[in-house]
């Protein structure tokens, strides 16, 4: 089944890394990976974020860009507030972050991630949208991200 804007609603469509400058990352992944359009935001702050259960402070600039159904999400570090992708620049460096879960029933996909022994790591909750981030990285090469898809 596909979104109304034709990515598929269950299943991975995004992957995510955080860069040192996210200029720089743009150019490449558009030069090397035909990525593109990109939507870029500079200062996000994490208006209904929490980042390990407690409100999340870290502003950072974004950018998502499309290639195929695929969605390719740059995060470069604006601050130097604790973060999941501070927690991972400072563990092993930049490069690949997480992977994009889409899923119809969050809920219970988050609660079958806690039954498994995982606590999120960060989730927003706004109208908007809805998603919460598991640290993966004991059985997999980055975290997981479940998003709701309407």
């Amino acid at each position: 089944m596909l979104s109304d804007w034709g990515r598929p609603t269950v299943g991975i469509f995004q992957t995510a890394f955080v860069v040192k400058d996210l200029d720089v990352a743009i150019e490449q992944f558009t030069k090397r990976f035909n990525v593109g359009p990109w939507a870029v935001f500079r200062d996000a702050e994490p208006v209904g974020t929490l980042y390990r259960g407690e409100p999340a402070q870290a502003i950072l600039h974004l950018a998502f860009g499309l290639a195929g159904h695929m969605t390719y999400e740059l995060v470069q570090l604006a601050d130097d507030a604790p973060s999941v992708y501070r927690d991972v620049v400072d563990d092993r460096g930049y490069g690949f972050h997480h992977f994009g879960y889409g899923t119809t029933t969050l809920d219970e996909d988050v609660s079958a991630m806690i039954a498994e022994g995982y606590a999120a790591v960060t989730n927003l909750d706004t109208p908007e949208l809805r998603l919460a981030m598991f640290d993966t990285r004991d059985v997999l090469p980055g975290m997981t991200e479940l998003i709701e898809v309407k």
